[in-house]
């Protein structure tokens, strides 16, 4: 049993229609966080293990031979692009691609979060801390 005094027996005693809005509210925007994080990642997953495959099958050894030090995740993206517009498709582009989706997902995961709180819930003051951590997300990913 729950101590809400507005849930008894498991009917609704005195549950007002906002209560039940926000409540499905809260849940849809978990469920849509959940569904962000599960899908960035089994992207990924399949980027990087198809990469792997790849280079296996290529070269009969699975490691790769650059460096990721000293690039931020937009320069590591353009980087692969533009060889694979080259015609330079390799597994490293499938890794590098894996990677970048992997650093992305909890970027994404933050926008979604600050566009809730700003249209759905608007709550500013959840809003402004939203923002102030994509800014430093942004930072880390795409100016470092």
């Amino acid at each position: 049993m729950t101590d809400d005094p507005k849930i008894g027996a498991g009917k609704l005693t005195g549950a007002t229609a906002s209560d039940l809005g926000e409540t499905k509210r809260e849940f849809d925007m978990d469920a849509i966080v959940g569904y962000i994080l599960l899908i960035g990642v089994l992207i990924s997953l399949v980027l990087v293990t198809s990469a792997l495959i790849w280079r296996w099958i290529d070269t009969r050894t699975l490691s790769f031979d650059y460096k990721l030090t000293g690039a931020n995740l937009f320069q590591l993206v353009v980087d692969e692009v533009r060889l694979a517009m080259r015609g330079m498709l390799r597994p490293r582009l499938l890794l590098s691609l894996g990677i970048a989706v992997l650093m992305l997902t909890p970027f994404i995961r933050v926008l979604a979060s600050m566009v809730y709180f700003m249209a759905a819930l608007k709550n500013w003051k959840y809003s402004v801390f939203t923002a102030i951590v994509l800014l430093t997300l942004t930072y880390s990913l795409f100016l470092r």
